[in-house]
């Protein structure tokens, strides 16, 4: 595309706002034992600190630090925090841990791993009523997406409407130009095509849809590698249809500022991707309300390649 974008750019100002609200807080603690360990909202009920209460106990306990948590705005707001140095650790976005790796800013720390897959899948479904058969037949109509951001719910849905002839235009920052797109998150995307007419497709991540997807119609590639083939799938209501399934995604990673003191790095990253789905588990949440990884496998930036390709092919620019 002749036209480049800033894919952060349009955030800025969020995470302006994200990173006033934790003036004074992050970076509050002194000495070289203390880290603070950014985290971005979950889009459930759940308090995602209480989430993440074990992995922070466990890391007190086996790097010997004392970690502070603050939940920050969203993800332009965790990385303005890194590039100021009020941030040591975070639940990143892939988009997050390329852009940081680029710029020397953050180092990926390792992979989560969900129930022994550190792979998902971007899923395109419609209803059964639609009339619509493959990408091709959503030219004109209305498409329902995650967050702009999202790897899964918007940036490889739109890489496969792409790679179907479709012009994206400059979404996900901008207008597509073949369809009109409608971005959110991942349950409302959801939510939005079962319930609104003229939405009639909608991308987000599989966690989200393939339990309402009939299992006979995933390719075997998910079948074999997706966390979500766990014997839920078609079994919500209502039916959804797979209209397309993306390539395999890296899950997300957890990234460390680089500037971090190399054996705190060193101690932190060994004791990361050692932590099982045992340690992970708090005691107090509910099954449906404790993480949603339950493991870390070791990892660096160049494993998002297959991400950084898709933002490539969709003519967009990484950085401030």
């Amino acid at each position: 595309m002749s036209s480049r974008r800033d894919f952060l750019k349009k955030t800025g100002a969020v995470g302006a706002l994200g990173m006033a609200g934790l003036s004074g807080c992050i970076g509050s603690i002194g000495g070289s034992d203390a880290v603070t360990f950014l985290l971005t909202p979950s889009e459930s009920d759940v308090d995602i600190k209480q989430q993440y209460q074990p992995l922070f106990g466990y890391l007190e306990s086996e790097a010997d630090v004392t970690v502070e948590s603050k939940v920050a705005a969203d993800y332009a707001a965790v990385y303005q925090a890194f590039k100021s140095g009020q941030a040591d650790l975070a639940d990143s976005s892939p988009t997050i841990a390329i852009q940081g790796g680029n710029e020397g800013v953050t180092e990926v720390m390792g992979i989560r791993v969900a129930y022994g897959a550190a792979k998902y899948f971007s899923l395109m479904t419609t209803t059964p009523d639609s009339g619509i058969e493959e990408l091709a037949d959503l030219e004109g109509k209305t498409v329902a997406f995650a967050d702009r951001l999202s790897t899964s719910g918007s940036l490889f849905p739109l890489y496969m409407l792409q790679q179907a002839g479709l012009d994206t235009g400059n979404a996900p920052d901008g207008d597509p130009v073949d369809f009109t797109g409608q971005w959110s998150d991942h349950s409302t995307a959801r939510e939005t095509l079962v319930n609104r007419d003229e939405v009639v497709a909608a991308g987000t991540g599989a966690f989200s849809v393939a339990p309402h997807v009939p299992k006979d119609q995933f390719p075997q590639e998910f079948l074999d590698i997706s966390a979500e083939n766990d014997g839920d799938l078609g079994t919500a209501d209502p039916q959804l249809n797979l209209l397309a399934t993306s390539d395999p995604i890296p899950r997300a990673p957890i990234i460390v500022r680089s500037e971090l003191e190399d054996g705190m790095k060193s101690s932190l990253t060994d004791a990361l991707t050692s932590v099982t789905q045992d340690d992970l588990i708090n005691e107090d949440l509910g099954e449906d309300e404790q993480l949603w990884f339950t493991g870390v496998e070791p990892g660096t930036v160049e494993d998002y390649q297959p991400i950084k390709d898709v933002i490539d092919s969709l003519g967009i620019t990484l950085g401030q």
